[in-house]
């Protein structure tokens, strides 16, 4: 028969001793592997927040790159085209200015009376040969009347020597060109209803379309920018 040993108060206190302290450290590893676990989950939370707000300075900063670029294209580009009108605007000035001058000097043409009866003569020989009818009618200043009688006669002749076919023309005095015309000549045919205006002011302005390329060519170079050609 057994018999129970009862624990004496320093066993017992020594039992509570080892209870107590094996408790504390079980506390103090699971108080470290909790410290261990935040740590790493406060690092790599860390590392997301960093992330997220860096991208999101690079987005903004890209997008703010990217607004300023726009910006500096669209006023370079505004500025460009400002800076080219103006060139444009001051070519156009300085051949309005040309034309403007040529056609003050029209009248200068008509005071040598040989030569200005040789270039009437050309501008109705040029519209025997477009009408290519038998009878014409000449419009003229009334003030020319008698150098275009004279140029009338001349270009008759070279007409018929040049093509063997007979051309009358007469001056239509009831529908004369203006005085204030700087002179020239109107052809007129098909009964009335066709007429080529071989005026001064209708050559000059003819020279405008056909000259201006070369024109501008001689003035301001060739045009960097045109890729077809006449």
């Amino acid at each position: 028969m057994s018999s129970i040993h009862a624990l004496s108060d320093d066993q017992v206190g020594q039992e509570l001793r080892k209870m107590t302290a094996f408790i504390k450290q079980e506390a103090e590893e699971k108080a470290r592997e909790i410290e261990i676990k935040a740590n790493e989950e406060f690092s790599m939370e860390k590392g997301k927040l960093v992330l997220q707000e860096t991208d999101a300075i690079d987005a903004a900063y890209a997008k703010k790159f990217k607004q300023a670029t726009m910006s500096q294209q669209i006023t370079r580009s505004t500025v460009a085209n400002k800076t080219r009108l103006r060139v444009l605007g001051a070519r156009q000035e300085l051949l309005d200015d040309i034309f403007q001058a040529a056609e003050k000097r029209l009248s200068e043409g008509t005071k040598d009376k040989d030569r200005y009866e040789g270039i009437l003569k050309d501008l109705i020989l040029e519209g025997f040969y477009a009408m290519n009818e038998p009878e014409l009618q000449i419009r003229a200043r009334k003030a020319d009347y008698e150098l275009v009688k004279n140029a009338i006669e001349k270009a008759e002749g070279e007409y018929k020597e040049k093509t063997g076919r007979e051309v009358k023309a007469t001056i239509d005095e009831e529908n004369e060109v203006a005085e204030g015309s700087a002179g020239g000549v109107i052809i007129v045919g098909g009964n009335g209803k066709i007429d080529i205006d071989n005026t001064l002011e209708a050559r000059l302005d003819l020279l405008k379309e056909s000259a201006l390329p070369a024109m501008r060519k001689a003035l301001f170079g060739e045009n960097p920018n045109r890729k077809f050609f006449d």
